[in-house]
């Protein structure tokens, strides 16, 4: 997937319609980030004032707050990118791994956030045990902060998976059935660790506590297991996906929903365990994981690991090996696309005609 295919009109491989939703979708993911920048922003500088919370160091304070900074400035940049058309001029490598880390922080959230939504509407306590200024921010900074997380994960959600089939067709056009069987053997790993982790996290969500630190347990709340739940959600949803491009069962089954889904969910694997590991180690400002220390580390390493290995693997997966005409004649993948342009030309030439 890196390596840049022929450029070609969008409009001609997804749809005029889709590219219009991709555009909509990436501003959306802009727009809204851009709030969240606003108030990270802000407590920065009111930090640096002397105006930050009262129970946090000012230099933690602020370093925390600006790596958010720089990781929100980096989503809006995002979500621009995937709207306008120099987005599909950028280099490949740097914008496959931003977009996996960002779809992987925020896209897999997105059930977690209408779950916390409905139980919050119910009245149901979660217990989200918010420290560190956030409880005493003024409320229009959570309502931002709360747009900026729900809006830029719908945005990629929609605009990501269209921005990636228009740039590289070959890995999702086409049904799982007409793949070329090639998957790399420590694939079949990658997605047994997967599958364990998602078993570990969905026991830890329904109540489980083997390898979980007794000291910490009183501490646990339906929030914390609400993400773990959703966490191995998404690890059982990336090992299934590596699992049906690899066996390409069900043969009739379009080719971009394991694809969308295992970049996703290898994203949330390397991204959420990149964050937690380091607070895992070092420990700063008071941070005490649920975990025993070495069940903490060890399982975020495997998911570091396992979530570059799935991607990986599915990017190194061939497309569709050949597609029929309409004349029955046998066609490459890029002579169909090119073929499709041609006939989206000829009919353009024909209405302006």
């Amino acid at each position: 997937m890196p390596s840049e295919e022929k450029a070609r009109p969008s409009a001609a491989i997804v749809g005029a319609r889709w590219s219009v939703a991709r555009r909509a979708a990436g501003y959306t993911a802009a727009l809204t980030m851009s709030l969240y920048l606003v108030v990270k922003v802000i407590w920065v500088v009111a930090a640096l004032t002397g105006h930050g919370p009262s129970d946090v160091g000012t230099a933690g304070w602020v370093g925390l707050n600006a790596v958010t900074v720089g990781m929100s400035a980096a989503g809006v940049a995002l979500g621009l990118a995937l709207a306008q058309r120099w987005g599909r001029r950028l280099p490949a490598l740097p914008v496959i791994f931003l977009s996996w880390v960002g779809a992987g922080f925020l896209v897999p959230m997105l059930p977690y956030m209408v779950i916390s939504t409905v139980l919050d509407a119910s009245g149901v306590n979660r217990g989200t045990g918010e420290s560190g200024g956030a409880e005493s921010a003024p409320g229009w900074e959570m309502v931002f902060i709360g747009i900026g997380f729900a809006g830029m994960a719908a945005g990629l959600a929609v605009a990501l998976p269209i921005y990636l089939r228009e740039r590289w067709p070959s890995h999702f056009l086409g049904r799982i059935g007409q793949i070329r069987p090639h998957v790399p053997r420590w694939a079949r790993p990658a997605m047994l660790v997967a599958v364990m982790l998602g078993l570990l996290w969905l026991y830890w969500g329904f109540g489980g506590t083997v390898g979980l630190d007794p000291a910490h347990l009183a501490h646990r709340d339906l929030n914390g297991r609400l993400l773990n739940g959703n966490a191995g959600l998404w690890a059982l949803i990336g090992g299934w996906s590596m699992l049906v491009l690899g066996r390409r069962r069900p043969a009739r089954l379009p080719l971009w929903v394991p694809m969308t889904l295992v970049f996703a969910a290898s994203g949330s694997l390397f991204a959420w365990s990149c964050w937690k590991l380091p607070l895992a180690v070092f420990r700063p400002w008071d941070y005490v994981p649920a975990e025993h220390p070495v069940v903490a580390v060890i399982e975020h390493a495997l998911s570091i690991g396992t979530g570059l290995a799935l991607l990986v693997a599915a990017i190194k997966l061939p497309g569709p090996e050949r597609h029929r005409s309409h004349s029955g004649s046998v066609m490459s993948l890029p002579d169909r696309v090119s073929w499709g342009v041609k006939q989206q030309d000829s009919r353009e030439n024909g209405k302006t005609s």
